[in-house]
C-alpha cells in the first residue's frame, strides 16, 4: 500500500530487491508493488548481478548477504557502464560514518535503514527514479539527436557530392565545349586539330617549368587550344597558300589574332578570359615588333609568352602548304637565335633544358601521324 499523504508515482518502474532474508522480501516487495511499481527480487549477489541485466530501474540492496555482501554487489554493478547510472539504496543497519563511507566508495547512491520506514522508503525511491528517469531522457534526447545529426551529415554529404558531379560535369562540358570551338578552324586547315593539341601539351609544359600556380597551369593548358580560333574568319585562299603571303594578305592573316579575342571575349568564364588573353598576345613579341598591339617583354601577358614558343616550334617542325617541316635541332637553332627578339629567354630557357621531354613528345605525334 501507498503511505497515508504519500502521492502515487508518475509511472510504473522496474525495482530489484537484493535480500536473503525472505520475509523482508515480502515486506518490501508487498509496499512498492502498492505504489505501482514492478518488482524483481534476488536472494544472493550472484542472483542479483543476473536479474540486474533485466533492465531494472532501481536496485534495494541488502549490505548483510552471504558469500556476497551489499558493499561487493554494488562495486561489481558500477564495473559495468551499463548500470553506472543504475540508482543503487543501501538498506542497512550500519549506522556509523565509516560503514557509510564504505557504501558511498562502492557505487550506493543513497541509505534506508532497518527496520524501514514506509515514507522513507517512498521519497527515497522516488526522489532517485525521478532523477534516473530525467538521465534516461537526457540519454534518449541525446541519442536522438546523434541519429539525427547523423542522418542529417549523411543526407549533406549526399548533397554536396551530387553538387560536386554536378559542377564536375559542368566543367567537363565547358572544356568540351571550348575544346570543340578551338577546332572551328580544322574546316579551313586540316592540320589544326594536330597542332592545337601539340601547342596544348607544350604549354603545360612551359607552364609548369615556370613554377606558376597549379590553378594558372591548368588554365593555360586548356585555353592553349584556342590561340588560333580567330584564323575562322580567314579566307581558305590566304590560309592555304602554298607561297608566300602579299602585304595585304599579311594583314588579314594578322587579323585572327584580333578576331580571336573578339569571339573569346566578354565572357563571365576565367577560361575564355585566358582564351582571349592567349588568342591577343600570343604573336607578341619580346622586342616589340609583334602584333597586334606591339607588346613587349614583360608588358606581354605570361600565357601569350609561353604559347608564343609552343606555336612557333610546332609551326617549324611542322610541314605548312608553304614550307617543309624543319628538323628538331634546326627548330631549336632557329629559335635560340630569336631570344631576346621573339621570345621571352627566360621561357625559352625553360623549353630547351626540357628538350629531351619535348623531342619525346615530338617523335610521339610524328610517330601517330605515321611520318
Amino acid at each position: 500500500m501507498i503511505p497515508p499523504g504519500a502521492p502515487p508515482v508518475d509511472s510504473p518502474k522496474r525495482i530489484l530487491i537484493v535480500d536473503d532474508e525472505p520475509e523482508h522480501v515480502q515486506f518490501l516487495e508487498r509496499h512498492l508493488h502498492g505504489m505501482g511499481h514492478h518488482i524483481e527480487t534476488a536472494q544472493d549477489g550472484f542472483e542479483a548481478m543476473a536479474r540486474v541485466k533485466l533492465g531494472v530501474d532501481l536496485v534495494l540492496l541488502d549490505v548483510r548477504m552471504p558469500r556476497m555482501d551489499g558493499f561487493e554487489v554494488a562495486r561489481q554493478i558500477r564495473a559495468d557502464p551499463a548500470f553506472l547510472d543504475l540508482p543503487i539504496i543501501m538498506v542497512t543497519v550500519l549506522g556509523n560514518k565509516d560503514d557509510r563511507l564504505r557504501a558511498v566508495e562502492a557505487g550506493a547512491n543513497d541509505f534506508i535503514s532497518k527496520p524501514v520506514d514506509l515514507v522513507e522508503l517512498h521519497v527515497r525511491t522516488r526522489s532517485l527514479l525521478k532523477l534516473k528517469e530525467a538521465r534516461d531522457q537526457l540519454r534518449r534526447r541525446h541519442d536522438e539527436l546523434e541519429i539525427a545529426v547523423t542522418d542529417r551529415t549523411r543526407s549533406l554529404r549526399s548533397a554536396l557530392d551530387e553538387v560536386a558531379t554536378a559542377q564536375r560535369d559542368t566543367y567537363e562540358a565547358h572544356l568540351d565545349t571550348i575544346r570543340r570551338l578551338a577546332v572551328v578552324a580544322e574546316y579551313k586547315d586540316p592540320d589544326t586539330a594536330q597542332h592545337i593539341q601539340r601547342v596544348r601539351e607544350y604549354a603545360f609544359l612551359l607552364a609548369q617549368g615556370m613554377g606558376l600556380p597549379p590553378g594558372e597551369v591548368e588554365m593555360i593548358q586548356h585555353a592553349a587550344p584556342m590561340h588560333d580560333v580567330g584564323k575562322i574568319i580567314v579566307p581558305e585562299t590566304i590560309l592555304l597558300k602554298p607561297e608566300k603571303l602579299t602585304s595585304d594578305e599579311w594583314k588579314v592573316m594578322q587579323q585572327h589574332t584580333v578576331a580571336g579575342g573578339s569571339i573569346l571575349g566578354g565572357s563571365s568564364s576565367k577560361l575564355l578570359r585566358m582564351g582571349e588573353i592567349i588568342a591577343l598576345s600570343h604573336h607578341e613579341k619580346w622586342n616589340g615588333s609583334g602584333y597586334p598591339k606591339g607588346l613587349s617583354e614583360r608588358d606581354i601577358p605570361a600565357a601569350g609568352r609561353i604559347i608564343a614558343v609552343a606555336d612557333v616550334f610546332d609551326a617549324l617542325t611542322s610541314e605548312r602548304p608553304y614550307k617543309k617541316a624543319y628538323s628538331f635541332q634546326e627548330t631549336l637553332d632557329v629559335m635560340q637565335a630569336e631570344a631576346d627578339v621573339h621570345f621571352d629567354p627566360a621561357v625559352l630557357g625553360i623549353f630547351l633544358r626540357h628538350r629531351h621531354t619535348v623531342k619525346g613528345m615530338l617523335n610521339k605525334y610524328r610517330s601517330t601521324n605515321g611520318s
